[in-house]
């Protein structure tokens, strides 16, 4: 099943090449253990002298660019697991054609490591962009990261974009991003003929009642036990299947929406279509039981959650309570070790010296 995931990041000068060899696995990064999961890479619109290599462009920017400036701009997206490999990169190029086209030079890279939870593909890109805009003047390194000179562009740098003046306009120049990554990624996904459908919204815009999914990542993973990874994936399942169901019950009532309709416009017509009417009203009726049907399976779905999330939270608190008590453990114990010391001490201080015995005899 597809899912949406778009946010576009910014990188500091002096990080720019070292990002770009993560994502590409080369240069620090070229025997890493996640190696593997390079799917593809690829970049595009970079100056003459980082064509063959687009390492130099990054190079030259933590090098030359200004010392509060973005080095890079990063679109990091979720690939949906519909598409083959060949359809995905078909996909991300269409998408950096449209959004970056010709004005500014890019390195992407697509990765599909198995996820942490479920073990399943979890493809998705970096598109790293230069923000400085390609005008056709040829610049060296040095010069291409320069302040701009709107009189004169041949003495001064690449011009960056600023993605809006105010932040008001940044906002919405991201949210116009994230709807067409929706759109394009619908329009692959039609074009495969697939019918599952991504929207850039938030849960609460679609009015859809539930609570996002937390990342994980392998990290966290990792400290989890096999009962909790269990519990995590049912209650994710059971997300799903939900979701299923609301959407379902929902097509139903536009169905019985439009039925009803039908009806109202058939008491103006003909008596001759009695018959058709009587059919309508039945299949109406028939709507109505399965919509019955999907409530009652939402009802068993939520009852399940609930009784699953109730003994996640009894086991968490069950630790919460042995560490506790290993802790008192440890405190007690370091208190008594540390009276038995204060005793050693008192004893030390409370004896008396020993007598040393002299010599006073002389020699003859």
């Amino acid at each position: 099943m597809a899912s949406y995931h778009c946010t576009v990041k910014t990188g500091a000068k002096g990080v720019a090449l070292k990002h770009a060899n993560y994502i590409s696995r080369s240069g620090e990064y070229k025997n890493y253990k996640s190696r593997e999961d390079l799917e593809f890479s690829s970049s595009g619109n970079m100056p003459s002298w980082a064509k063959k290599n687009p390492a130099e462009l990054w190079k030259a920017a933590d090098e030359f660019e200004r010392k509060n400036g973005t080095a890079y701009r990063e679109i990091e997206i979720a690939l949906p697991r519909e598409l083959t490999r060949e359809q995905r990169i078909e996909l991300v190029e269409d998408f950096v054609q449209k959004e970056l086209g010709d004005r500014h030079a890019y390195q992407y890279a697509i990765h599909n490591p198995p996820g942490a939870i479920d073990g399943k593909e979890q493809p998705h890109a970096h598109i790293m962009f230069c923000e400085r805009i390609n005008d056709g003047i040829e610049r060296d390194p040095q010069q291409f990261f320069k302040r701009a000179n709107s009189k004169s562009p041949e003495r001064g740098g690449a011009k960056k974009a600023r993605f809006g003046e105010t932040q008001q306009e940044r906002k919405s120049a991201l949210v116009a991003l994230r709807s067409h990554w929706a759109d394009v990624q619908n329009e692959h996904l039609a074009r495969h003929g697939h019918q599952s459908r991504v929207d850039h919204r938030s849960l609460k815009e679609q009015g859809i009642k539930r609570t996002p999914e937390v990342h994980l990542g392998p990290v966290r993973v990792a400290v989890m036990n096999a009962d909790q990874v269990c519990a995590i994936l049912a209650w994710r399942n059971a997300e799903r299947e939900k979701l299923e169901a609301e959407k379902e019950r929902d097509s139903i009532i536009d169905l019985k929406t439009t039925l009803k309709e039908a009806l109202a416009e058939r008491d103006n017509m003909p008596p001759t279509l009695d018959e058709l009417g009587a059919e309508l009203k039945a299949f109406v009726e028939s709507s109505f039981d399965e919509l019955n049907e999907v409530m009652q399976l939402n009802s068993l779905i939520d009852g399940a959650l609930d009784s699953m999330m109730k003994q996640f939270q009894v086991e968490e608190e069950r630790k919460l309570q042995q560490e506790r008590l290993i802790q008192a453990a440890r405190d007690e114990a370091e208190k008594q070790r540390e009276l038995e010391r204060e005793r050693v001490r008192r004893r030390a201080y409370s004896s008396p010296a020993p007598s040393r015995s002299r010599d006073y005899g002389m020699s003859r």
